[in-house]
């Protein structure tokens, strides 16, 4: 049978977000405008879903959908895969809200966790179905439980990638008080061999999906970064993770940090601010992506006072103007993540956005990296695109996001594993 939209969707109506609930047993044949697989966009093409998969895709006159299925009718609407963000911090909030360190020393866990709770809530409704949440910042593993509430359907929100307490060597990371005062860390400190060893087997028995190494950091206040791990350390840390099925992600801003890095073979290597030609090239040579969190700086200047589009840009901003431009030229692939956390959750599109607009990046290859680049680079067969078998994961928007990447603002639909979330 087919029926309008908005008498389709039997959800509750007060917030535009449904609760979260098992697949619906009979199937739903989505029909929009156009669909973008993944990687390319068609006209006139519906999609059918059973149960928590998409059954099938094609063109609408050929597509045969059984008896008893459900309809929506998607007029003016392009459906594609659910997006997939590649940085955030679930258990952060604006810095302009509240500092850094005083979110790790002054708020409480559970503050924490319910503020993460709307935060999960927030980046499911902007069309985020599944995010890499890169380290809990000193609230331990609460990223576990706040997963695990998802995938139990108590909450609703993307299907999480958690990285837990990340990995830093002793005496590199903060908060930082007087040296007189031991503070609790954003991080957990490891160094040498048993020391590694023991943290990363410690983060994955305690539920991580990802590793997070920090490659550099500052040594002290005011301070430039440097490499921190040495590279054997860095070696055992991913052969550590490797053994038990993980990947190791990098935060690295140096070029030195960046070169350990990619040599010890990290999936990915995030930010990147200062990163030269001959650093991108061996990024590109072992398979390492760059996750450029373009986004974070900027809002991290702007909160320092800068005035976009009215004060000179600040050097940091113009030395990452440059990275890019040598990234790009260099060919390495390029995750899409915004460092989420840093900014407001729910406005993740912001790092899509300025890739587009401020660092030239095709909208096709942005929306691409949205979608099953990011799903790929973050070995995920089953999501980031439209395909028989592939999840359910599937959002709609108006016009074409091939055109207009800002139109992803626009999220009219999101369906999670075949259940619409959204309406």
């Amino acid at each position: 049978m087919r029926l309008p939209l908005l008498t389709t969707l039997l959800f509750s109506g007060l917030t535009g977000l449904a609760q979260t609930v098992a697949p619906p047993s009979t199937p739903i044949l989505l029909r929009p405008a156009a669909v973008f697989d993944g990687e390319t966009m068609h006209a006139g093409w519906s999609v059918l879903v059973e149960n928590d998969k998409i059954k099938a895709v094609g063109p609408s006159a050929q597509l045969t959908a059984p008896t008893g299925t459900r309809t929506l009718e998607l007029p003016g609407l392009t459906v594609l895969p659910g997006l997939i963000e590649g940085h955030s911090h679930m258990l952060l909030h604006p810095y302009n809200e509240t500092p850094w360190n005083d979110q790790v020393l002054q708020e409480s866990q559970a503050l924490r966790v319910a503020r993460a709770t709307a935060h999960a809530r927030r980046t499911l409704e902007a069309g985020f179905t599944t995010a890499r949440d890169l380290g809990s910042e000193g609230a331990g593993y609460a990223d576990v439980g706040l997963k695990q509430a998802i995938n139990q359907n108590l909450i609703p929100g993307p299907r999480l990638l958690v990285a837990t307490r990340a990995l830093v060597a002793t005496g590199s990371y903060g908060p930082k008080l007087s040296a007189d005062v031991d503070v609790p860390q954003g991080a957990q400190e490891a160094d040498g061999v048993d020391g590694i060893i023991r943290a990363v087997r410690e983060q994955i028995g305690k539920g991580a999906d990802i590793i997070k190494v920090y490659a550099d950091y500052r040594w002290g206040a005011n301070e430039p970064s440097r490499a921190t791990f040495s590279q054997d350390e860095l070696n055992l840390i991913v052969q550590t993770a490797r053994s038990a099925g993980r990947p190791v992600v990098a935060h690295a801003s140096t070029p030195e940090g960046m070169r350990r890095a990619a040599l010890a073979g990290v999936q990915t290597i995030e930010h990147g601010d200062a990163g030269t030609p001959e650093v991108f090239k061996l990024m590109k040579q072992r398979g390492v992506a760059l996750c450029p969190t373009v986004a974070a700086g900027d809002a991290i200047s702007q909160y320092r006072g800068w005035r976009k589009g009215q004060d000179p840009e600040p050097e940091r901003l113009q030395q990452k103007r440059q990275s890019m431009k040598a990234a790009k030229q260099s060919g390495v692939e390029i995750a899409i993540g915004g460092d989420v956390g840093v900014f407001s959750h729910g406005d993740n599109l912001r790092e899509a956005e300025q890739l587009v607009q401020d660092f030239d990046l095709p909208t096709l290859q942005v929306l691409r990296g949205l979608t099953s680049t990011n799903a790929r680079l973050f070995q995920l067969p089953d999501r980031g695109r439209i395909q028989p078998g592939l999840l359910a994961d599937l959002i709609a928007v108006p016009g074409d996001p091939t055109q207009d990447i800002k139109v992803l603002r626009q999220v009219r639909l999101v369906m999670k594993g075949g259940v619409v979330v959204k309406q």
